[in-house]
């Protein structure tokens, strides 16, 4: 019998396998696909992360926690992980669109105030001096923070799956659950290759949770499809990189909330921007993955060309994701209602793999300490 069994390993079990491993635990890790992996919620080449935190300063603990786990993982595995570009937040009172919760940009500088995080706060002006890439609004206020920048996704499931098979754990890929219940004191694991059982198990499958709920409890959850692009510069790449460039977040004065990254990947890369949506909802097996040409026409037309004019038409590559939140936008991180050697690790709304390492290491300690999150 296994100590514990992580089902799901994209960003959160990957973290929750590794930690559970290193604490000697007897881990079998499943994932129906082979992470790191495009048909989830962890890929895209790279995720914000932010240390002040505007859906709630409660998690700016965690995030700190979890910067200290990517170092960690930097080291033992080789891999670059976390880079700091610096951050800005653009938003105003005239704002027509919400990022996840209300006040925001006003979470956001609370947090860093009562954390004690280096931040600016530049006026329309001084964001035009600092990054004129932007086409800011006289009305509008920016929000620095020089110590955010970015995370590479698949490179750090990767890394954890790489560090948690070397500390022991048996991992199962290309395998998929077809049930998990628990009976006689554990938790058994039904897969389409054989059966497992473990003392404790962590659900950790993004936006394939529903299928795994009663209707009332999958109810709570809305899987969204999202969309990613990377348009090329008009001019210099080098415009558009780090640091003259940093990861961004803006508020928009009509009902979008537009992000973006710096450039990775020199001129052939691009220049990565996305929005979000939650008013349609989908299913892992129903999304459409496919971006289309009038998708990537209509972001750059409405989206990009009035706010980032720097940015050309020619979209150079696209991709979707799929977001698993909850009405709040809450983190959902708790033991099964009905079946309690079961942590549920999802949904995380949109803004979870910043915290994920340090996730994992919290459903690691519930599942095999009964710690509490």
């Amino acid at each position: 019998m296994f100590d514990v069994a992580v089902v799901g390993l994209g960003a959160m079990g990957s973290a929750a396998a590794w930690q559970a491993a290193k604490r000697g635990a007897r881990v079998i890790g499943i994932d129906r696909y082979r992470p790191p992996h495009a048909l989830g919620s962890s890929h895209g080449d790279t995720r914000i992360t932010r240390l002040a935190i505007g859906e709630g300063e409660q998690y700016t603990p965690l995030v700190q926690r979890a910067n200290g786990i990517w170092r960690e993982i930097e080291r033992e595995s080789g891999e670059e992980l976390h880079v700091v570009t610096g951050g800005l937040i653009i938003s105003g009172p005239a704002r027509g669109a919400t990022t996840h919760v209300a006040n925001f940009f006003e979470n956001t500088l609370a947090a860093a105030r009562r954390f004690g995080i280096a931040h600016e706060i530049l006026d329309a002006a001084q964001i035009r001096r600092r990054f004129p890439q932007f086409a800011v609004r006289d009305n509008e206020v920016g929000y620095f923070e020089p110590g955010a920048g970015y995370l590479r996704p698949e490179r750090g499931i990767a890394a954890q799956l790489k560090l948690a098979a070397a500390r022991g754990a048996e991992l199962h890929l290309d395998e998929q659950v077809r049930g998990v219940e628990e009976t006689g004191g554990r938790v058994r694991i039904a897969t389409d290759r054989g059966t497992y059982d473990a003392k404790q198990a962590i659900l950790s499958v993004g936006a394939w949770l529903p299928g795994f709920l009663e209707p009332g409890l999958a109810r709570r959850l809305a899987v969204t499809r999202q969309v990613l692009y990377w348009f090329a510069p008009r001019g210099d790449i080098a415009e558009f990189e780090a640091p003259r460039f940093p990861i961004w977040i803006w508020e928009l004065q009509s009902q979008h909330v537009i992000y973006g990254f710096p450039a990775i990947d020199g001129a052939s890369g691009g220049v990565k921007v996305a929005t979000e949506q939650y008013t349609r909802t989908t299913t892992p097996d129903a999304v459409e993955r496919e971006v289309s040409e009038d998708e990537k026409r209509g972001m750059h037309r409405n989206l990009v060309a009035p706010y980032l004019p720097g940015l050309s038409d020619r979209c150079v590559k696209s991709a979707t994701c799929l977001y698993t939140a909850t009405p709040d936008f809450q983190f959902w991180i708790d033991r099964h209602p009905d079946m309690p050697k079961v942590v549920i690790v999802s949904a995380c709304s949109g803004h979870g793999f910043k915290h994920s390492a340090a996730i994992g290491e919290r459903a690691a300690g519930m599942a095999l300490e009964n710690q509490s999150f």
